[in-house]
């Protein structure tokens, strides 16, 4: 009978009388769940951000020691219990977690990103660049804005900030640097944004441009040499990294995938960091992020803020490009369709899908899509400029 007690006294269910609020973290990983599954709100990483969260919210589990990843320097950062890792006290998450600490998650999955992007639309038309550049703007005004009206520190605002670019990886990989208590509220507003593209957008589109303007037909893009396709990866890494040394993790794991793309004499690593490598990946840093979303963290009025505040980036960011294409056409012959300047957010490939439909909402024979993967592909390039920028101030 003692040993029946004490398997009883184990269980995880005499563990929720002493941390009830686990109960409300484990029905908000099924709402995820809902909205992965059923809504296919970016699935591919809100699922196992829901199984993360709700594993690391099962009471008793110990999949993953919150407190293993807090202990404090001299100069008041964070690092990893070294010890606790030796003892063989970590449970199996804290050592999938170790991906995202060390911020090696996000620059493997950048690999991949790389080999499946084609940047021939941003070569053909450089204009698009800064269209990209601008939808940026967004992350800078609402890192003032959380510090100024929300009292987050310099530190929070930055990787909230970052939620704008609507770059997943980025996001994690800058909170993970400067914020990590507040990881998981920042990685599931991030892709929740992303997932809501084709809701948050159109409207801001419509709002910000007239009926003819979104009825402008753009000149079709030149033909972009193979020689450009290598030749860009290359020179973008030399003058990223050198003019922002902190971005050149991101940036340089970027265009080397691209580079195995274009080359075309690696096609196995190429077909392996877009397929395989990025998936695995997807898996381990879904699993990490979402479980540091436990209710000590999660259950706060910060995580509120981070939401609005989510929200207030990327519309921001969708009408700076939107907004800065409109300025262009006054001083340019060929007019630019305002609605490729929303593409400039890094959502890749759905913000550009989301412009070639609203384009042709208002015009039938308008096919924007190839148009607006130039500021798409450019807003991958400034996001990750972005973090190398608070990176470099902050980090």
């Amino acid at each position: 009978m003692d040993k029946i007690i004490n398997f009883l006294e184990q269980t995880g269910f005499v563990a929720i009388a002493d941390e009830p609020k686990c109960l409300i973290m484990i029905a908000i990983s099924c709402v995820l769940f809902f909205l992965a599954i059923k809504k296919q709100f970016e699935p591919m990483l809100l699922l196992p951000i829901a199984f993360g969260m709700l594993l690391t919210n099962i009471p008793g589990a110990t999949l993953y020691h919150e407190e293993f990843f807090k202990c404090v320097t001299e100069s008041g950062s964070y690092t990893v219990d070294w010890a606790a890792l030796k003892n063989l006290e970590f449970g199996l998450i804290d050592y999938l977690y170790l991906g995202v600490k060390f911020g090696i998650y996000p620059c493997l999955i950048f690999v991949g990103i790389g080999a499946m992007t084609d940047f021939g639309p941003l070569i053909s038309n450089p204009k698009s660049l800064i269209l990209g550049a601008a939808a940026q703007v967004g992350i800078f005004i609402t890192f003032i804005c959380a510090i100024e009206f929300l009292g987050f520190n310099e530190l929070e605002a930055s990787s909230i900030g970052i939620i704008g670019g609507a770059d997943g990886p980025t996001a994690i990989l800058v909170t993970s640097k400067l914020a990590p208590d507040l990881l998981g509220p920042i990685a599931v507003a991030a892709y929740s944004y992303m997932a809501l593209v084709p809701v948050i957008q159109p409207p801001i589109m419509k709002l910000l441009t007239t009926k003819k303007e979104r009825s402008i037909v753009m000149k079709q893009l030149r033909t972009v040499s193979k020689t450009e396709k290598i030749i860009f990866p290359i020179v973008v890494t030399i003058f990223v990294a050198t003019f922002l040394p902190d971005a050149a993790p991101l940036i340089g794991c970027l265009m080397l995938g691209n580079l195995a793309k274009e080359s075309g004499v690696v096609d196995r690593l190429s077909k392996t960091a877009s397929n395989e490598l990025i998936n695995i990946v997807t898996i381990f840093l879904g699993i990490s992020v979402g479980a540091t979303a436990t209710a000590e963290t999660f259950l706060t009025p910060k995580t509120l803020g981070i939401l609005l505040l989510g929200v207030c980036a990327f519309a921001i960011g969708s009408s700076s490009g939107v907004l800065l294409a409109k300025f262009m056409n006054l001083f340019t012959k060929n007019k630019i369709n305002p609605l490729i300047g929303s593409a400039g957010v890094s959502a890749v490939p759905m913000a550009a899908r989301v412009s070639q439909k609203v384009g042709q909402e208002a015009n039938p024979a308008n096919f924007l899509l190839m148009h607006a993967m130039g500021p798409n592909v450019a807003g991958v390039i400034g996001s990750a400029i972005a973090a190398g920028v608070f990176l470099a101030l902050f980090g």
